[in-house]
């Protein structure tokens, strides 16, 4: 079982950054390939980048490359996502999420995504 707390949202201007973090619980971190996802109101949840299980790899949707950086630091059980240039279309509630401890494969589908944090919201000002 993985337990896994947002933080660093926040209300930030068009151009700004932001650093979101995802502590994890438990001993199997480093076993988890993780997501971040986000959720506008409105709309479907989606895939915003995700980290292998060593953080040798990483894959990125278009609108995320450029300007997010997802990393993770397996000795503090944390994943963060760097988040630069922010728009006022990146405004969401970001979520971390973990894949299953057999699962090592980044994949961009919430469905195969175990465990996930309760949100942070992300609020970008044009």
């Amino acid at each position: 079982q993985v337990q896994l707390v947002e933080s660093g949202g926040g209300l930030v201007q068009a151009g700004g950054s932001l650093r979101l973090s995802c502590a994890a619980s438990g001993r199997t971190f480093s076993s988890h390939v993780m997501g971040w996802f986000r959720q506008a109101p409105g709309k479907e949840r989606e895939f915003v980048t995700g980290i292998g299980r060593s953080g040798s790899s990483t894959y990125y949707r278009d609108f995320a490359k450029g300007r997010f950086t997802i990393s993770r630091d397996n000795a503090k059980n944390t994943v963060y996502l760097q988040m630069n240039s922010l728009k006022a279309e990146d405004t969401a509630v970001y979520y971390c999420a973990a894949r299953g401890r057999d699962d090592f494969i980044i994949l961009p589908f919430p469905r195969e995504y175990d465990y996930w944090g309760q949100g942070t919201q992300v609020t970008v000002s044009s």
